[in-house]
């Protein structure tokens, strides 16, 4: 595995400096990698990883959408991620081996509108046989970070006697 994609990965807040001495090439050379993965496409974006619990969102809603989908006899499962990957609700698209074909992560405000989405757009796509869906109650950890404090969580389950 490239070390600097795995650097990348995993903090792309590293400056160009930080990343030469960890890796121990010249800033130069370091830039240029960079440069070289954004531009053939390696290197596809910067994002930050947002725990939205505590920025306070409360109107907000994740879900995992299984989809079990007949694939054409051309285009195998490509046409069906690329019409899944269309939709503004669709976060990610993944290709799973298994009893669904595809699971995809969608968002939004409302657990009902999460449910509409599956309902009037995703389940009536020619060669879509099935769906399950799965409401995402709380994330623990995101693309590797941790996103749950033990320490500064109130215990909100009640006591039922």
């Amino acid at each position: 595995m490239d070390k600097l994609l795995h650097l990348l990965s995993k903090n792309s807040q590293f400056t160009v400096a930080e990343l030469s001495a960890m890796l121990g090439e010249s800033e130069e050379t370091i830039s240029a990698r960079i440069g070289e993965y954004e531009r053939k496409g390696i290197i596809k974006g910067y994002q930050a990883v947002v725990n939205w619990e505590d920025v306070g969102r409360t109107s907000y809603v994740e879900a995992l959408i299984e989809l079990k989908v007949a694939p054409k006899k051309e285009t195998g499962f490509d046409d069906m991620a690329k019409l899944c990957m269309a939709f503004d609700e669709v976060e990610a698209v993944y290709l799973m081996a298994g009893v669904y074909d595809f699971a995809l992560i969608v968002r939004g405000e409302t657990m009902q509108d999460i449910g509409m989405f599956v309902a009037k757009k995703l389940s009536t796509i020619d060669g879509v046989l099935s769906t399950g869906t799965h409401f995402i109650m709380r994330r623990y950890k995101d693309r590797g970070i941790n996103l749950f404090d033990a320490d500064n969580q109130a215990d909100e389950r009640s006591l039922i006697l």
